[in-house]
């Protein structure tokens, strides 16, 4: 190995490090809100905190959730149709 490629390799790394929800959907220029329907989803990038079953934190990387975006992994939550009364008497 050349010098310059075993100082490369000894160069330690330093991971990147988690941000919160607000600060992940600022920089995607979305919604808090979005950005958490999409963690729930499975989008890249996002990481659940804690064995709740009701609430969970979440914390992303930014670099994967910007990876996700660019493979177009996201896509809009389906929300439930709205229930309509049908016409007609009820009886």
């Amino acid at each position: 190995m050349s010098s310059s490629r075993a100082a490369v390799a000894s160069i330690p790394m330093t991971p990147e490090p988690f941000v919160s929800a607000d600060h992940a959907a600022q920089f995607l220029c979305v919604k808090r809100r979005f950005l958490l329907e999409l963690a729930r989803r499975g989008i890249a990038g996002a990481y659940a905190l804690g064995t709740g079953t009701k609430r969970k934190v979440w914390v992303f990387r930014l670099s994967e959730l910007a990876a996700s975006i660019e493979r177009n992994e996201t896509q809009r939550p389906n929300l439930p149709k709205p229930c309509t009364i049908g016409s007609g008497s009820p009886r």
